[in-house]
Parts: structure tokens; sequence; C-alpha cells
């Protein structure tokens, strides 16, 4: 299934994402696409993690990211390669081994990923908090919004009910001064 479209800043392409590709799609050529991103294991038991959104930059057209359910963020830029699998910048807070648990790749996927209206930051959303990310500075987010602390607590009911893998998207407020993103 589909899980994102992002409309190009050309206005002529734009790409679409499934669990396992990114393609990119011409206006004009409405049968062919082109594999941006392939993830798809030649063995299925290899398979480790699954894109879950993906983006456009808004200004510069060769640039993308996507998110992914080992909580990462890639950045990519299709003037260095057809096929973008290996990333330009890996935007990612790995959690400290002390801190994981059975739920852990739960919870740190990556639901949604927005650049800002001047492209400059982006905006991450997984299950427990929302990140605020400067393009210059992938080692750590700026700013982290917890946002589902009471629930902490509450992970295998949430895990027996499905709830844990309910998915949440993010943005920011038209002038750029607001976070906005949903809850329960």
């Amino acid at each position: 299934h589909i899980n994102s479209i992002s409309l190009n800043s050309d206005d002529e392409t734009f790409l679409s994402a499934d669990d396992l590709r990114i393609n990119l799609w011409n206006f004009e050529f409405a049968n062919q696409s082109y594999n941006i991103v392939d993830l798809k294991p030649s063995n299925f038991d290899d398979l480790s993690e699954v894109i879950t959104c993906a983006s456009f930059h808004p200004a510069h057209c060769n640039v993308f990211m996507y998110g992914s359910s080992k909580g990462c963020i890639r950045l990519a830029d299709l003037r260095q390669a057809t096929l973008c699998n290996s990333m330009a910048k890996l935007f990612w807070e790995k959690d400290e081994d002390k801190n994981r648990s059975f739920f852990s790749e739960f919870v740190s996927s990556i639901s949604d990923v927005k650049f800002s209206k001047d492209g400059r930051y982006m905006l991450s959303r997984d299950y427990l908090t929302m990140k605020l990310w400067d393009l210059n500075k992938e080692n750590k987010p700026i700013k982290k919004i917890n946002i589902h602390d009471e629930i902490r607590s509450k992970f295998c009911e949430l895990y027996e009910n499905d709830c844990i893998f309910d998915k949440f998207e993010c943005g920011f407020g038209a002038q750029g001064n607001y976070l906005y993103t949903g809850s329960y």
C-alpha cells in the first residue's frame, strides 16, 4: 500500500512511497515511474526495516527525505545517484541500550516527516515524540517534544489492542512559527 505521495517543487514530478520502494513519477508519462529507493531484499528474511513516509524538499527539486520503521530519516539527493539507497545524510537519535525494550522499535518508527516552508528544518513524528531537526545538524534534533509520557507504562495493553501501531501526522504552521501533531 502507498504510504506517501509528495509533489515536487518542479510541478512536473511527484514521488510515491510504499513499504519497500519510492518511485518518481512524471505527470506527462503516467504509465511509467523510476525507482529511486529500493529496500526490497533478495530474501524477505533479511528485511530489517520498511519505509514509513517520504517527502520532497519544498525548494530543491532534487532533494527528498524518507522515514523508516527503525526511527531514522534519510535525506537523499537525486544528483548523487539515480538509486538513492545510500543517503546523503542520516538523521537518527539512537536509543541508549539501557532504555531498549521489546517495544522500542514500535514506538521509534517514524510516522511522518515534513520540511519547513523554507526547507531549512524538518519535523518528524514517532509514537512518543515530535522532533525538530536542523538540516545542517544530523546528529541530534534541536528540539524534542514528548507527547505520550503518560502511556509509557501501558505498552503491553497498547500492543495487545494494536494501538501501539497508530500513526500520527505532524506539521508546521503557515508562518512556520508553530508545530502541530495529532494525539489521542
